[in-house]
């Protein structure tokens, strides 16, 4: 089951996996897995319960566009400390994605991959089915899991909504 011409990588049309995830509805599980504490530590929905959170989701960390996001995004929550959670997802492997965050000092936000099932990117409908990758997306949740926003970036190459990414979670934050 996919959502053919959901999103285009430099105008090509290509498809997601899975349902898309709307504004109201509960967040879908998922199982990611981080690089931390000097072992693999898995990241689940649970997780990120209790307060608002964040999602980012990018392609691969060693693309431009996804550096650009992760830093804008890092930079721009720390303003919030630790009154959310924040969270970037790719299918990058966790080893990667935890070297690219310590040499970018990225600490407003974890990071989570992807590779071992893909259940982050079938559940939350952005697995692009022909390049095996993370469409690019942006995703807040309230403190119960409920989606406040949603953006899956149409144009693959093109950067999110920075600004009513987060607006949406400012606005539960406080």
């Amino acid at each position: 089951m996919g959502r053919h011409g959901a999103v285009t990588f430099k105008g090509n049309p290509l498809t997601l996996v899975g349902d898309e995830v709307k504004v109201g509805s509960p967040a879908p599980d998922f199982d990611v897995v981080a690089f931390e504490a000097g072992g693999m530590q898995h990241i689940r929905k649970a997780d990120l319960l209790g307060k608002p959170a964040f999602i980012s989701v990018v392609p691969s960390l060693d693309t431009p566009v996804c550096q650009v996001q992760t830093k804008t995004f890092n930079t721009r929550l720390a303003a919030l400390g630790d009154k959310v959670s924040a969270l970037t997802v790719s299918l990058d492997l966790p080893f990667a994605m935890n070297r690219f965050c310590g040499a970018e000092d990225i600490k407003s936000m974890r990071n989570g991959s992807d590779y071992m099932d893909r259940s982050f990117g079938t559940h939350w409908g952005v697995l692009i089915d022909e390049l095996k990758i993370l469409a690019r997306a942006v995703f807040v949740l309230d403190s119960k899991g409920v989606v406040q926003y949603a953006q899956v970036v149409t144009e693959v190459a093109s950067e999110p909504d920075y600004d009513a990414a987060l607006a949406a979670l400012q606005k539960l934050a406080g």
